[in-house]
């Protein structure tokens, strides 16, 4: 049984290590089901450590073409009070909204364990979510960004400067 005992070394090396921090994604009542398989697909290629949708029901998309439910931990949460009390004690959240206290995301220095915390296209992030984020960041430009979309360039930023 050689074989095997490769294979369980090869899959204990590849194992993440959260020395270096980690990072996830949180969407907050999708509007659209297909962002979230598209962001789902994203944060899988860019090796989050999970995803969480907060007030919506995960279904399985079209979008997500590589399977990344089945290799990436999606979390549900019936609402944003269940998500907070169950983030690591490490865990900062980043709220990513168009908010005057917000950091442009170009200059943003981003925390060793985070979680980006995106709202809905039409709704965003309501006052008193924002309110109990870490930080809050911001796209440049001057309407809303497709959820999708956002949280992409979210997490391109964030590998891109090896965080």
């Amino acid at each position: 049984m050689p074989h095997e005992e490769t294979d369980l070394k090869t899959s204990l090396t590849k194992r993440p290590s959260f020395a270096n921090g980690y990072y996830g994604i949180a969407i907050y009542r999708p509007k659209k089901a297909v962002n979230f398989g598209s962001l789902l697909r994203t944060a899988q290629i860019f090796d989050a450590s999970f995803i969480a949708l907060i007030d919506g029901r995960y279904h399985r998309q079209a979008s997500d073409t590589f399977g990344a439910v089945h290799h990436i931990p999606v979390f549900e949460y019936d609402s944003f009070d269940s998500f907070y009390i169950n983030l690591p004690r490490s865990c900062q959240i980043v709220g990513v909204e168009q908010d005057p206290r917000a950091t442009n995301l170009k200059s943003y220095k981003h925390p060793l364990s985070a979680v980006y915390l995106l709202g809905a296209e039409d709704d965003g992030l309501p006052p008193a979510i924002l309110d109990r984020c870490h930080d809050l960041i911001v796209l440049k430009g001057e309407k809303s960004m497709n959820l999708a979309v956002a949280g992409s360039i979210v997490i391109y930023h964030r590998v891109s400067l090896g965080t």
